[in-house]
C-alpha cells in the first residue's frame, strides 16, 4: 500500500472513530488532521468537499464491514437464527470490550443526527440501514421464507438489534443485547405476528 492510500485510511479512520463516538457536529476537521497525524493537505487532497464527504466515506466503509460481518456469520451457520444471534453475542462482547464506546462502527444516533442536517447523509445512513436487511433477507429467502415475512424480519431484526445498542451504550451493559439474541430464534422461526 502507498504512503497516499495510508494517509487516506488513517484519515478515515480517525474521522469514523470520532464521528460514531462523539457525533457529527462535536468533530471538526482540525481535529480530525491532529489526531490522525496527516497533513491538512491530505484531507483536503481525498475529500476536497471538506467533512460532508468525509462522513460519508466514513458510513460507506462502516456499511461494508458490517455486510461482511454479518455475510461471514450467515455462512458459518446453517440457520439463520443462530447466525443473528451469533452476530449479536459479538456485537455484546465487542460492547463490553471496548467500554460501550465505538465498539458499533454506525449506530442509531449517528444515522438520526445527521439525516436532519444533510440529504446525502440522511440517505447514506437509510443505505446502511437498507443494505444490512438486505443480507438478512437474502439469507431467510434462501431458507424459503415467503418474501414479504422475509422483509418484514429482515426489518424487525435490525429494529431490534439497534435498540438493544442504544440501551445496551445508555446503561453500559451488554444484557439488552444478550436478551435480543434469545428472542432471534422465536422471531425467525415461530413469531406469528409478521
Amino acid at each position: 500500500m502507498s504512503e497516499k492510500q495510508n494517509a487516506r485510511t488513517i484519515i478515515l479512520d480517525t474521522a469514523a472513530k470520532l464521528f460514531f463516538t462523539q457525533g457529527y457536529h462535536a468533530t471538526g476537521l482540525n481535529q480530525i488532521i491532529k489526531e490522525s497525524k496527516c497533513p491538512k493537505g491530505s484531507l483536503y487532497y481525498y475529500f476536497p468537499n471538506g467533512k460532508e464527504e468525509l462522513a460519508l466515506a466514513c458510513i460507506d466503509c462502516t456499511k461494508e464491514l458490517v455486510i461482511h460481518k454479518w455475510k461471514a456469520k450467515f455462512s458459518a451457520c446453517e440457520e439463520p437464527a443462530e447466525a443473528v444471534q451469533a452476530f449479536t453475542y459479538e456485537l455484546a462482547e465487542d460492547a463490553e470490550k471496548f467500554n460501550f464506546q465505538g465498539f458499533m462502527p454506525f449506530s442509531f444516533w449517528m444515522a438520526v443526527e445527521t439525516s436532519l442536517i444533510s440529504e446525502k447523509l440522511r440517505e447514506a445512513g437509510q443505505g446502511v440501514f437498507s443494505s444490512w436487511q438486505a443480507v438478512i433477507f437474502d439469507r431467510l429467502r434462501e431458507t424459503g421464507m415467503e418474501d414479504n415475512r422475509a422483509r418484514e424480519v429482515a426489518s424487525v431484526i435490525v429494529s431490534l438489534l439497534e435498540g438493544a445498542l442504544i440501551l445496551a451504550q445508555t446503561n453500559r451493559d451488554k444484557q439488552p443485547l444478550l436478551t435480543a439474541a434469545r428472542c432471534i430464534p422465536y422471531l425467525i422461526n415461530q413469531c406469528p405476528c409478521l
